[in-house]
C-alpha cells in the first residue's frame, strides 16, 4: 500500500532538513509520476545562478518521490547506488524536473525485488527552467530493495 499523497508531499519537502531550507516544492504527486520545483531564492550562488548542490538535490529526490508514491514502504525501500550530472548552462531561476514509472515498471521491480531481495532502475532526467530549456541532464541508478 503506498502511502496519501499529503504525507508524501511532506516528507518529500521537509523530511531531510537541507531540503526543507532548499524551498523544493512537489508540484506533482502521483502514483508513478512527480513534477518537483526548486526556487532560484535562497539556491543562489556566487554568481547569481543555481547552485549546482541545489540541482543536484533536485536531480536526485525524485527517486524518493517516485518510490513513495508508487511502492509499498512497508515491503520495500530505495537507496541510490549512482548519480552524475551534466550542467548544460547556467540556471538564472526556479528549476523543475518531472519524473515517471510506467505501471509495468513498478509491477515489475515489486516483484523483482520480491523474488530476489533487490531490483535496479535508472531515472534520466532533465532539469528545464521555465521556458523549457535543459539546464541539468542527471542519471540516477536506484535499487529497490525488500525489507
Amino acid at each position: 500500500m503506498t502511502m496519501p499523497l499529503e504525507l508524501v508531499r511532506q516528507l518529500t519537502e521537509e523530511q531531510i532538513a537541507f531540503v526543507k531550507r532548499s524551498g523544493l516544492k512537489a508540484e506533482v504527486l502521483e502514483p508513478g509520476r512527480v513534477r518537483l520545483r526548486m526556487p532560484l531564492a535562497g539556491n543562489q550562488n556566487h554568481i547569481g545562478s543555481m547552485y549546482a548542490g541545489a540541482l543536484f538535490t533536485l536531480a536526485e529526490i525524485p527517486g524518493g518521490a517516485l518510490f513513495l508514491t508508487s511502492f509499498d514502504t512497508a515491503r520495500f525501500y530505495p537507496i541510490i547506488k549512482d548519480m552524475s550530472l551534466r550542467f548544460r548552462r547556467p540556471a538564472t531561476g526556479d528549476i523543475w524536473v518531472d519524473a515517471s514509472l510506467s505501471d509495468d515498471e513498478i509491477q515489475r521491480l515489486q516483484k523483482q525485488a520480491t523474488e530476489e531481495g533487490k531490483a535496479e532502475y535508472v531515472l534520466e532526467l532533465q532539469l528545464t527552467d521555465d521556458s523549457g530549456e535543459v539546464v541539468v541532464q542527471s542519471r540516477g541508478v536506484y535499487q529497490l530493495r525488500a525489507r
